[in-house]
Formats: structure tokens, sequence, C-alpha cells
């Protein structure tokens, strides 16, 4: 085989290697780049069908699997990525040069997720990807994909948040408050170990074990205690805190503790804390520390009797529990709607001239609210705006848009209704035919 030929097959092989280690990385980055080479496009023109051109061609049209999964985790689309990025041009630039940063921590999550194989040797492959979001989610999983916003994910206390929403800029702030380059490396960790769990959790016991659980193996892993606002906080009143989820824990009510950044009067997510301690217990007072490691990521979560079970090993309520006493006295807590005016749910003589809708509740209300159309759909919805709550908070006032002759509906959920004491309303849902 003469010498030129030899070379051609050596620089091949090469070749071949290089691209088979890309094809099996486990972080992968490039969405980064292209995320802000296509802002830089965007923010060249003020044409915003050439903003969305960019968008969709630059960086969605050129990402990952793991941008794509996202965006179909966050509902993020060409759409919203143009808005934020005209409408918030402070964050962005500040961020930046954090998001760009957070490529060089790549080995060194390699090497943390190494520290987890060697704690938990039954793990499983995953994919982590570095993405930028819509503003929605530091992180989530998908199957065995890690995919990382890190626009939130590398924000830090200098990160500038004043242009961004109220809602928006209030839950950055405490997230950021806490934050440093560093911290992607746990929030990779805790992303990975979700990608082992198995069950879909239905109840606040459940929800908060599974995150809960992600950061005590992190912190196993780091060889640290974890620094984040929900558990310092949650270290500072852990035994306020500890009564209050005993009385929800059984019950899908999950707005006081999980997902509540934005909502919170003190800090978001304080079930995740909730999680990790009863976690901590569990390990705490395990003799076989290893198995306890393996017990806590293979928790089945759709299972209720292995979770409650879980609960009662980890010794962090000692006292017996009565589940059916806790969520009956759980529910005769809840809020209720007293009645509607000027009409009364089930009417069919309703005057299509009314315009205002009057919703009396039991007790006085948070300033949130969440109404869903009805079984059959947009057409039988009635209402046109929402005028507000009274002072003293106890009724709301809807504004509808009503013809002759026709049936409407609606559903008051228990997603956004809640008493200002912390309890969500008991579902209502709306009925009524106009004359």
């Amino acid at each position: 085989m003469n010498r030129v030929l030899l070379t051609t097959l050596f620089f091949l092989a090469i070749a071949l290697n290089v691209i088979g280690q890309g094809t099996n990385k486990k972080v992968i980055t490039s969405d980064i780049d292209n995320f802000w080479i296509a802002y830089d496009s965007i923010k060249s023109t003020q044409d915003t069908v050439k903003q969305k051109y960019f968008i969709q061609t630059l960086y969605i049209g050129k990402g990952t699997e793991g941008l794509k999964a996202f965006m179909k985790a966050r509902d993020y689309s060409a759409d919203l990525w143009v808005k934020l990025i005209n409408q918030s041009p402070k964050f962005w630039s500040s961020v930046r040069p954090n998001t760009l940063a957070a490529k060089t921590k790549a080995k060194d999550i390699d090497k943390s997720i190494k520290k987890l194989k060697k704690l938990y040797p039954d793990l499983k492959e995953a994919q982590m990807y570095f993405t930028v979001g819509g503003l929605r989610s530091g992180g989530t999983i998908q199957d065995n994909k890690v995919l990382i916003g890190t626009e939130i994910a590398t924000g830090t206390a200098t990160t500038d948040v004043s242009d961004l929403s109220t809602e928006t800029s209030k839950w950055l702030a405490g997230v950021f408050k806490e934050q440093s380059l560093g911290t992607i490396i746990p929030l990779n960790i805790h992303e990975y170990i979700h990608t082992q769990q198995t069950g879909k959790a239905t109840d606040l016991l459940a929800k908060a074990v599974a995150e809960g659980s992600c950061d005590f193996i992190t912190e196993l892993v780091m060889g640290k205690p974890l620094q984040n606002n929900y558990l310092q906080y949650g270290k500072a009143h852990e035994q306020e805190l500890k009564g209050k989820f005993k009385e929800e824990m059984f019950t899908n009510a999950t707005g006081n503790w999980l997902y509540n950044g934005a909502s919170s009067t003190t800090v978001g997510d304080l079930g995740y804390f909730m999680g990790y301690t009863i976690s901590k217990s569990y390990y705490h007072h395990a003799t076989n520390k290893k198995q306890a490691i393996k017990d806590i990521i293979q928790l089945n979560y759709s299972d209720e009797v292995a979770v409650e079970n879980f609960l009662r090993k980890s010794h962090y309520y000692p006292e017996p529990i009565n589940k059916a006493e806790l969520v009956n006295q759980f529910q005769a807590k809840k809020p209720y709607v007293v009645k509607i005016e000027p009409l009364s749910n089930g009417d069919a003589l309703v005057d299509a001239a009314v315009k205002e809708i009057v919703v009396t509740f039991s007790a006085p209300m948070s300033k949130g609210y969440s109404i869903s159309l009805g079984p059959k759909g947009k057409e039988h919805f009635p209402i046109s705006s929402i005028t507000g709550y009274s002072e003293d908070r106890k009724t709301l006032t809807l504004k509808v848009d009503l013809k002759p002759a026709f049936d409407y509906e609606f559903i008051l959920t228990d997603r956004g209704f809640t008493s200002t004491d912390g309890y969500p309303l008991k579902p209502y849902e709306v009925k009524f035919k106009t004359k």
C-alpha cells in the first residue's frame, strides 16, 4: 500500500473518531452559540418578519434534539423569543456572557456524573443539552435528555432583570440571588437524577420527594451543602413548614409548594426543601447507605403506598400519621363558591342583556384566578374580560357577552383560585342558558 493511501486512511480514521466522539458527547452546547448568532441578526433590524425568520432559521432550524424537546415541553416558539428579545434588551445583554461561559463547565459536569455513577452504579446514560430558553424553566427532562435553559441556569445577582415583566423579575431575582456560574453543575446533576426516576407523581408528597431527593443526592455528589434560596429559607423555618406540609401532603394542592416562584409571598419551591429533608432523613436512618441511595433514586412515584412507606421509614414525622383525617381536614378548609349573581347556577331563563356575573366566595381570596372552558368548548364560554375582586376579596366580577337562546358554561378551577390563607378553591362548574 503506497504512502499517500496510508496517509489518507490515517486521517480518515482520525476524522471518523472525532465524529464518533462528537455524537456521543454527554454535554451538548451548540444551541448556545446558535442562539446568539440569531440574536445579533434580530437586533440588526426592526422588521419583525425578518426577526422571526432569523430565530427560525439560525436557531430553531439548526437546533439540537434537546432544543426541540425543550420547545415542546415548555411551549417555546419563534414568536415568543422575538417578543422577549425586543422587550428585555438589558436582561439579554447582561446574561449573555454567563450563558457563553457555561460551555466551559462541560468537563466539570462530566466529572460530577462520574461521581454519581460511583454512588449509584446502576446509573443509566443520559445526554445534557444546554439551550437558551424563553424564561420558563432553568431545567427539565425528557426521557434520557437533560434540558437546560442557560438564560435562567446561569443568572446571578448581577444579572439585570429590570426590564422583565413584574412577576418574572420577582421570581428570577429570588433565584439569581443565590446563584453563581458554578450552580450549573449541581443543576445538571439534579436534572440527570430525574432521568433515572420512575412513575408519575400525583400528590404533593410524591412530587416534593421526586424534586427534593434530586437535591439531596446532588449534595452527596458535590460533597458539600447546596446553597439556594429555598433550602436556606427552609432550614430557617423548618418546624413551621413541617406542620403546614403535613396538612397538605396527601392532596394535589401544590400551589403553596412547587413551581410558584412568581406568586409566593416568601420563597418559591419550598416543596423541594421538604422533599430534600425527608430524603435526607431516610438516608440518615438507613444502616446501608448505598442501598438507601438506590431506594431514593428508584422509588416509584406513581405508587402512593410505596411513597407513603418511604415517608414512614424516613422517620421525619415520628408520630403516626392518619392520612384520611388529614385529607378530610384539608378539604374542610377549602374555600367554595357561595353564589353567582344575577343568575343561579343551572338557570335556563337568563336575560341575554346581562353584562356582568358576580361570584361570591366563602372566604377572602388571593389575587389569582383560573377559569377554564367547559366540556362544550370555546363557543360556549361567555366571559369577555375580568373586572377583578372587591375590596374585601370575597367577590369577583366577570364581564360576559351573551346571545339569546344559547347554552353557556365555564369552570372556576383550583389552579389559580386560593384563599388568602393558602387553600385552593373547590372547583365549581357554572352552567346556564339564556332565554
